[in-house]
């Protein structure tokens, strides 16, 4: 775990290049689309509560049945890159985000939109893991950290589109051509997957695996579970993640107009300020992973450390409204909640062999989707309870955020003694690779 760790060259390492870039760019593209799809509902929370005529808790099944089928297909979808893929886990991802956004576009009452964004949620799973899986394919390891940093920025600029122009699109031209036009993303993405994107370079290609049905299946999950990497990935990304991805998916914007007294314009510049920050502190984290692999669990741990005290200095705060400066800090350490969570991927990925990369990386991303998943509902139930207290309802926030951080802090020991066995034998193989 020393900071020359992530340098070693391991036998067998992709070359990387100008190819490279281009096919990982167009993998990244369909997840650049899918967060714009799934981030959509952020800026669109008040007006759908006003088009089907909900509550808040009724507004949060929507976030939370779309992440709820999200989270349920990490670990198939894991499992079927690792089997099929990329290009084909892709090209179904797009297809099914796509014909969700469409549909969600036209849905004419709450039934159907929810349907609709369970769809999406379905296709959008598709997306991350495959580019991730794409990433190990092209890139040489060392550069691991960095290429995961820089997916999740693009995916963090999908937030942006949403928050920039898909809000004024909505309140610009309406619901049904604002939802419908967008998913025209969706096939144009679908289209250069079909046309140029490939698994991997010449001469890289994967062993064989020998499938086996269920019984594959139970091998891939357990073999990667019983990782101590695997597992403090997951609960490193489900510690990390979710306060930022509560606050822009769904409750940001209501809680900064309804409890904050501001305007919707300036709650918007307000989102755009965490994904901002997100994309600048994304690269930071990249860089200094890259270099320094220690860093990894102090950057987590420090992030939902300044989370922590943020949140509660802003919803602790005496007056009627936190000023804007707190609320201006607190979306910038919002920022550094999605690259915090990416570290878990960093603890994942050397634990796992290339060929159960995706079952390990889709165990991993579970983590914070069903944070977040729990804490979206556990909000809009105690808004509903507590006549929109929002100081209670973000309280939920430090329940999860202490439950993940004991499960790191068991699980840091076991995961560094298991990375270190495995560069020493990275290394020893190194050595022994014939000219």
């Amino acid at each position: 775990m020393s900071g020359t760790g992530s340098n070693v060259t391991l036998p067998g390492d992709p070359p990387g290049g100008r190819r490279a870039v281009t096919v990982w760019s167009i993998g990244v593209a369909v997840y650049f689309v899918a967060v714009i799809f799934r981030t959509s509902l952020g800026v669109a929370g008040l007006d759908a509560a006003d088009r089907f005529h909900v509550n808040a808790s009724a507004l949060s099944t929507f976030s939370i049945l779309q992440l709820l089928v999200y989270a349920g297909m990490q670990i198939p979808v894991g499992l079927l890159v690792d089997r099929l893929g990329t290009k084909k886990v892709l090209s179904i991802g797009a297809v099914l985000f796509t014909a969700g956004q469409l549909g969600f576009a036209f849905s004419p009452s709450y039934g159907t939109a929810l349907a609709s964004r369970a769809l999406l949620g379905c296709g959008d799973a598709m997306t991350f893991i495959s580019v991730l899986r794409l990433g190990t394919r092209w890139f040489p390891a060392r550069r691991g950290p960095l290429v995961a940093q820089l997916a999740g920025l693009v995916g963090m600029a999908g937030n942006l589109v949403s928050t920039l122009v898909l809000a004024r699109l909505l309140h610009g031209i309406g619901w049904t051509p604002a939802f419908a036009g967008s998913a025209l993303a969706g096939v144009v993405v679908l289209v250069l997957t079909l046309l140029f994107l490939k698994d991997h370079p010449e001469g890289h290609e994967p062993e064989p695996a020998s499938h086996q049905g269920a019984a594959y299946v139970r091998r891939q999950i357990a073999a990667a579970w019983r990782e101590p990497g695997t597992r403090l990935g997951l609960w490193v990304h489900f510690t990390t993640q979710f306060p930022a991805m509560v606050f822009l998916l769904l409750w940001g914007l209501p809680f900064l107009v309804q409890a904050q007294g501001l305007s919707r314009a300036m709650a918007g510049e307000l989102l755009t300020l965490v994904v901002l920050s997100n994309m600048v502190i994304g690269l930071v984290y990249g860089q200094i992973v890259a270099r320094h692999h220690a860093a990894r669990l102090p950057l987590a741990l420090g992030t939902v450390g300044a989370t922590a005290l943020l949140w509660a200095s802003t919803l602790a705060y005496p007056g009627a409204h936190a000023p804007m400066w707190l609320l201006v800090v607190l979306c910038t350490v919002l920022g550094a909640c999605g690259p915090a969570s990416m570290l878990g991927f960093d603890f994942a990925r050397p634990a796992n062999p290339p060929e159960r990369q995706g079952t390990a990386s889709g165990i991993t991303n579970m983590g914070g989707f069903v944070a977040s998943m729990t804490t979206l509902f556990a909000v809009g139930v105690l808004l509903d309870a507590t006549g929109d207290d929002y100081a209670v309802a973000f309280s939920a926030v430090f329940v999860l955020q202490a439950l993940g951080v004991s499960q790191i802090l068991r699980l840091r020991g076991q995961a560094a003694r298991r990375e270190r066995e495995r560069l020493v034998a990275s290394r020893v193989e190194t050595v022994h690779v014939p000219a």
